[in-house]
């Protein structure tokens, strides 16, 4: 896949994640990009070293997708864990 495939997966795990899990999370068009192609890294890691199910490259790949989610919503959740309260409202 290419830098443009990476950035548009990203974006579109980033974005898909975000409305499975919805709140007050850092946002707009380059926080979901960021949080989506780190996701997408987190996943393929995690898919490949503690699964042993290796991702391929293919942008159409099912098994990419659910890891670029899978990474996005672990990092939403980690995210929350340490910085939840401190962007409450005031």
């Amino acid at each position: 896949m290419s830098i443009i495939g990476w950035i548009i997966l990203g974006l579109l795990a980033g974005a898909i994640a975000k409305v499975l899990l919805p709140g007050r999370d850092p946002g707009g068009l380059v926080g979901t990009t960021l949080t989506g192609i780190i996701g997408a890294f987190l996943g393929g890691w995690i898919s490949s070293r503690f699964l042993d199910r290796p991702i391929s490259n293919d942008f159409y790949d099912t098994a990419t997708w659910v890891a670029a989610i899978g990474g996005s919503l672990v990092l939403l959740i980690v995210y929350r864990l340490l910085f939840g309260n401190s962007r409450e409202r005031r």
